[in-house]
């Protein structure tokens, strides 16, 4: 075994960290999350009670049921984007309707708290997107860490070694085909 791999000597912490990491990046993470954060104020607050100094203050309303039952839903829905991401776009549109609802129903939407979030965490969801996996016939550097070659397959510009903050900008394929081909840069005449 090298020196370099670190498949056994590595900590178990780093593999989970890892592990999670590429589980956090398949799915809508955050839309979940915000999502779910959402759904506790608004469940929380109308059984509540705040304590100032002898007098209870008890926030609970006719809509108690009401706001459990959208807490709880939108906690469901949060779940359902962690889990069933196929999904995310329906959880997402239910999430902003639920907090939308939540306003007049769950004490102005769990103190505009838990409206909030639900809204942001439907809203992230409906806007992400799975990503797209590298294809085995683009090459890769190790070294860097990066593909040489760009989505579209035109290869990347080798990096400048008097700039090295230069970015990577693909290659134009156009330029020497237009040369070749007797094209002076758009000044013809038509007739």
């Amino acid at each position: 075994m090298s020196p370099e791999s670190t498949g056994q000597n590595e900590h178990y912490i780093r593999v989970y960290r890892r592990r999670f990491r590429a589980w956090r990046g398949n799915r809508p993470f955050w839309a979940g999350l915000f999502t779910m954060a959402g759904g506790v104020p608004i469940a929380y607050f109308p059984y509540a009670n705040m304590h100032l100094g002898n007098v209870t203050l008890a926030m609970s309303t006719t809509a108690g049921a009401g706001s459990l039952i959208i807490g709880v839903l939108l906690v469901t829905l949060g779940l359902t984007m962690w889990f069933h991401s196929i999904v995310r776009v329906f959880a997402g549109v239910a999430a902003i309707l639920l907090a939308l609802i939540s306003i007049p129903v769950a004490n102005i939407g769990g103190f505009v708290v838990g409206f909030l979030l639900a809204l942001v965490g439907g809203a992230l969801s409906v806007s992400w997107a799975p990503g797209e996996a590298p294809s085995a016939e683009e090459p890769f550097d190790e070294q860097t860490s990066r593909r040489t070659a760009s989505p579209n397959g035109v290869p990347y510009e080798e990096r400048s070694e008097d700039r090295p903050d230069a970015t990577t900008v693909p290659l134009q394929q156009n330029a020497a085909l237009g040369a070749a081909a007797g094209d002076d840069g758009g000044s013809r005449r038509a007739g």
